[in-house]
Formats: structure tokens, C-alpha cells, sequence
């Protein structure tokens, strides 16, 4: 597999991910983001033993972009730290079928996660288990019978985006798991992971790192406006 790879230093190195590629290694033995990532950084560096490499987050498998990962173990350290002060800046893109109403706002629910059926449930209220999730969200375009809208979360539940979508606008295209009929044709659900904003965990330089969205389906519609999606 042919990586593109984001941002690369001696502490960190990010890439976009494509869709139906888990992020970690398993126990299934899959081919992960992670094993291609090692590989990579073997083959790049000449490096022969084994290859150090931390994963600080995740995307579902079905989601794409932008995927960090810390290359020491004082990155690592560092960077779970901020992820957990809730220091990074997070930004999604999403294609759903239904122009939001209002156009912009704040989405808050309490999710729990039912690990037998890998599925999250959403409550409006709080629950024995339930942990709160926060998003914002900001309707873009529309084009092609999709409205795209830019999503930061706050929180970082698992399927947080999601479920809550799923509540709030009938889901995301393409996830029949909360709220599609239909999925798309190669199986990816229509989030993408678009950018993250923080701070270095070594130079404490503030970085801004984007990862460009899919350039098939309905993605081709919304490609003009993808760089103003980033701006404050």
C-alpha cells in the first residue's frame, strides 16, 4: 500500500487514511494502518530490528483521514496527555442527506457503547454507563443531494459522530449501522477525518495538519471549498 503521509519529524508522523483499513493491529491478524506505517518507516530509514510506534488515536474502519501516530515514547506520552486535556482541535467533514436545521449548533447527548454489537447507544439524558458527548457542527454546501457539514467534537466517544448525526439528521450517507438504508458503493461511510490543530509535544510549535478528502463519490462536488474548511 502506498501511504500518504501528512506530517513526518523524529516524534511524529500522520497520514491519511483510506477506508476499510483498521488503524491497530489486531488480534484478527488484518492488515492495519499501523503494520504499513511500520513498514514504511523500516524501509525508510533503513532501520533493522523492530520499529517503535504509538497509536495516540483511532478512526472506524469505514472513515477516512487524517491519522496520528507518535514515532518515541515521549511523544506518545505527550501527545495522549493533550488528547485527554482536550487540547486538540478536531475537525471532521461529513456528507448527510438532510440540510441541517438550525445551520449551525451544538449537538449533546450521553453514549454508551454495547461491545457485543460494536454499536454505541445515544440517550438525552444521563445513564447507568453513559459517558457525555459534545460536538459542534456548521452546515457548508450542498451539492449532488448531500449537504456537507463541518463537525469539531469536544469529546471523543467511540461512533461519537455518528450516532449523533444519526439522531439529529438521519446519519451519515453510506452508514447503514445508524440510520442509512443504503450503503455506497466500495462500503465507506461519507466522515472524514479533515485536520487536527496542536501542539508539538517535543519543538512546542503549534501545528495545523490537514489531510485532504477522498477525491471519488460525492466528495468531487465539495473539492473547491476544502481549504476554507479550515479556517477559524
Amino acid at each position: 500500500m502506498k501511504l500518504e503521509v501528512i506530517y513526518e519529524d523524529n516524534h511524529l508522523i500522520a497520514v491519511n487514511k483510506p477506508a476499510g483499513l483498521v488503524v491497530q493491529d489486531n488480534e484478527h491478524g488484518l492488515a492495519s494502518l499501523e503494520h504499513h506505517v511500520k513498514d514504511y518507516i523500516k524501509e525508510k530509514y533503513n532501520k533493522p530490528g523492530a520499529v517503535f510506534l504509538g497509536c495516540i488515536h483511532r478512526l472506524d474502519t469505514n472513515v477516512t483521514g487524517l491519522v496520528l501516530f507518535a514515532r518515541t515514547s515521549k511523544a506518545l506520552i505527550r501527545m495522549n496527555a493533550q488528547f485527554k486535556d482536550r487540547l486538540i482541535k478536531k475537525t471532521y467533514t461529513a456528507l448527510i442527506r438532510r440540510k441541517p436545521v438550525p445551520m449551525a449548533g451544538k449537538l449533546e447527548h450521553w453514549l454508551k457503547k454495547d461491545p457485543k454489537q460494536n454499536k454505541t447507544k445515544l440517550y438525552d439524558e444521563e445513564r447507568e454507563g453513559s459517558k457525555k458527548a459534545v460536538l459542534y457542527y456548521e452546515f457548508i454546501n450542498t451539492a449532488n443531494h448531500c449537504f456537507l457539514i463541518k463537525v469539531n467534537p469536544i469529546t471523543g466517544r467511540p461512533h461519537q459522530i455518528r450516532v449523533q448525526l444519526a439522531r439529529t439528521f438521519t446519519g451519515i450517507v453510506g452508514d447503514v449501522k445508524y440510520g442509512q438504508t443504503k450503503p455506497t458503493a466500495d462500503k465507506s461511510i461519507y466522515l472524514h477525518a479533515l485536520g487536527l490543530t496542536f501542539t508539538h509535544p517535543v519543538s512546542k510549535e503549534k501545528l495545523n495538519l490537514h489531510a485532504p478528502m477522498p477525491k471519488f463519490g460525492n466528495w468531487i462536488f465539495f473539492k473547491d471549498i476544502e481549504q476554507n474548511l479550515l479556517r477559524e
